[in-house]
């Protein structure tokens, strides 16, 4: 187990990206994220699963572990998933996920995790609030 500071996340190369963040009940709306990509995160901080094998999986859980998300790891490691800390010009906030949340424009927004707790990389598919409420597991438009 290893624990990183935002100001690690920030020292990670500064991404700026402008998206559709699409709702799963139809509306959507343009972001500008400012984070780091998930890809170079994994890069510089090297992290296998438990069994010392290569993760299949990503497991991202809030401090209070009431929502959490999975993802397989192609989805994790794509350019255009971030470790965001800004949105639209401004620093996070707390309604927004403050001070850091996933963002990955090939999912719909039940994926974009608000306030990372926990980052885990396992083996086996891990649990996903919003597919426990009967939303489809992968979530992709």
């Amino acid at each position: 187990m290893q624990e990183f500071t935002i100001d690690d996340i920030k020292a990670l190369p500064r991404v700026d990206m402008t998206t559709e963040l699409k709702c799963i009940e139809g509306w959507s709306i343009k972001v500008n994220w400012v984070g780091a990509r998930f890809s170079d995160f994994i890069e510089k901080y090297p992290l296998a699963t438990a069994s010392g094998r290569e993760a299949r999986y990503v497991s991202v859980v809030t401090p209070d572990e009431k929502y959490y998300v999975g993802l397989d790891l192609s989805n994790a490691v794509h350019p255009q998933t971030l470790l965001c800390y800004e949105m639209n010009g401004q620093p996070l906030t707390g309604p927004h996920g403050a001070p850091l949340r996933l963002v990955t424009p090939l999912k719909y927004g039940i994926k974009h995790l608000k306030r990372i707790g926990t980052i885990a990389f396992v083996d086996e598919r891990p649990a996903d609030f919003w597919a426990e409420q009967g939303y489809d597991w992968d979530s992709g438009h």
